[in-house]
């Protein structure tokens, strides 16, 4: 589907309920995008192996299926961002952005001129039976830029960074967050938490969503109630992984003798 529509969604407020994806083989990708609904799908390149060659097809096969593929890429380098938008990404999400200069920075790789300076050679247009002529008019309306707010110093100028126009989403990263609190690990602290409710408050009535992830569903529940609205709840295999060990479980129980 092109154009995508995660931005309507975005400011209608929906619930955008995405999974990490941890295979780049295109029959696992359609096991999960056909099978699960999906609004957005995580691909991740800051700490997977995976490269920006390896994830275009399941970022393409995401679009074709009305699902956001983001990519969030290794850092805050126009060489990463724009390929992952030039090979099909919906969204690029970009780690550790401490302070509202890098979040210009990072719009200005991610935004075609007038807003930012993103080179144009989109790859994922041929595809798709698109035109380049097709994605220069809609790159910068449909496409998605969130930026990860991971650490301290990001927190306290969070008010500057969500002053800045042309990106669409904020994700608040609780594992780095703790870490940078002095307390590695350790997501479900008063700190952390106080935090997090803190964002949500400041974030409301900005137009931009809000997001987290977590592994746990009934975490990503109680966040969602406090405002996050894109949330990344695990992924298929963790989530299958528990749901077989829970089955195998309860058939040792009821038939080992």
């Amino acid at each position: 589907m092109y154009p995508s529509d995660i931005r309507q969604k975005i400011a209608n407020n929906d619930l955008l309920l995405g999974t990490a994806l941890f295979s780049t083989e295109p029959h696992v990708a359609a096991a999960i995008y056909n099978g699960t609904n999906p609004d957005w799908v995580w691909i991740d390149e800051e700490h997977s192996p995976f490269g920006t060659e390896s994830v275009g097809m399941i970022a393409v096969m995401a679009r074709q299926a009305g699902i956001a593929a983001v990519i969030r890429v290794p850092w805050n380098d126009p060489a990463y961002i724009k390929k992952a938008y030039d090979v099909g990404a919906v969204g690029v999400m970009v780690p550790q952005v401490d302070n509202p200069e890098q979040a210009a920075q990072a719009i200005d790789y991610a935004k075609y001129p007038p807003i930012g300076n993103r080179g144009i050679a989109p790859w994922f247009a041929g595809t798709m039976g698109l035109t380049q002529d097709d994605v220069i008019e809609h790159a910068n309306s449909e496409t998605v830029l969130i930026i990860q707010m991971e650490s301290v110093e990001a927190y306290e100028r969070v008010d500057e960074t969500l002053a800045l126009e042309n990106f669409e989403v904020l994700l608040v990263g609780p594992t780095d967050l703790s870490a940078s609190l002095g307390i590695p690990g350790q997501i479900h602290s008063d700190k952390v938490e106080q935090i997090m409710s803190d964002v949500a408050t400041k974030m409301a009535g900005t137009g931009k969503a809000l997001a987290t992830t977590f592994g746990d569903p009934e975490d990503a529940r109680r966040w969602i109630r406090a405002g996050y609205r894109m949330m990344n709840v695990s992924s298929t295999l963790a989530l299958g992984i528990q749901g077989t060990s829970k089955i195998y479980a309860e058939l040792r129980e009821e038939f080992d003798s």
